[in-house]
């Protein structure tokens, strides 16, 4: 049986790494998620969501700040996509309890093992700005994709910011870096939209959401400057060998 201060200190560290990968190339959700299962065993999947979408809300505040102050944001395509996705995180939000906790855990340890692999076979992804598109074509694109990864995000999560960069660079033309500020900006919305599901529904743990949100802020705004000042490089090996650690860890527990 694991002490509470054994638990405290190992959330904190894996929510500091989540804060920290999903500031510079998304996808921090895969590590603190994980993380938040394995230490919260007794409690329904819908309060590890709620209590976790606390967490990436304070630290996705904080990393924007960081963004901002440095990046142009498209704002005609971000303001209908964030309304979008926020919109469908409140409808993914309201599925979460139709869904088998135990199903969700191996959903998880596919998602690491899938995300691994991208983030070693695309070595150059984000790395030059084209053309910024942002005309009709392109804000009716992100109200689809907003709904989309917005409902995703609702309904479960991790993963949700790499998906959103991934979408911003392939389909419309981001670098790196205005890419993962734009896709915090939609998180923020889907976040926000889905505590307003949880929270009513007493479904957050305010006091370890709390404390594994400070571990995320920390996390995040160091994710920032390591992403501002030193490029993706640095962030994809670590994000790489934490999710080698989680797939072992997790494989571990659920086949043997």
């Amino acid at each position: 049986m694991m002490s509470f201060e054994y638990v405290i200190v190992a959330l904190g560290f894996f929510a500091f790494c989540g804060g920290l990968i999903d500031a510079a190339v998304g996808g921090g959700g895969l590590v603190q998620v994980p993380a938040l299962l394995h230490a919260l065993p007794q409690h329904s999947l819908a309060t590890v969501f709620g209590t976790n979408k606390l967490a990436v809300l304070l630290g996705n505040i904080s990393s924007i700040s960081g963004y901002l102050r440095r990046i142009n944001i498209v704002w005609t395509l971000m303001l209908p996509t964030m309304i979008s996705a926020f919109v469908f995180s409140f409808l993914g939000a309201l599925s979460v309890s139709l869904i088998p906790k135990a199903l969700m855990e191996y959903a998880v340890f596919v998602l690491l093992i899938a995300m691994a692999i991208h983030t070693f076979v695309r070595k150059d992804f984000g790395q030059h700005q084209g053309n910024l598109q942002h005309g009709r074509r392109e804000i009716l694109l992100g109200i689809f994709f907003g709904a989309l990864l917005g409902f995703y995000d609702g309904v479960f999560g991790p993963g949700s910011g790499s998906i959103l960069l991934f979408v911003f660079v392939r389909f419309f033309g981001f670098d790196f870096l205005n890419a993962s500020a734009s896709a915090k900006l939609i998180n923020l919305g889907t976040f926000s939209a889905a505590l307003l599901f949880f929270a009513p529904s007493g479904n957050v743990l305010w006091l370890a959401g709390g404390i594994v949100g400070l571990c995320n802020i920390a996390g995040s705004l160091t994710g920032v400057f390591l992403a501002l000042r030193y490029g993706s490089g640095f962030i994809r090996i670590f994000f790489l060998i934490l999710l080698l650690f989680l797939i072992g860890r997790m494989g571990l527990s659920l086949f043997f």
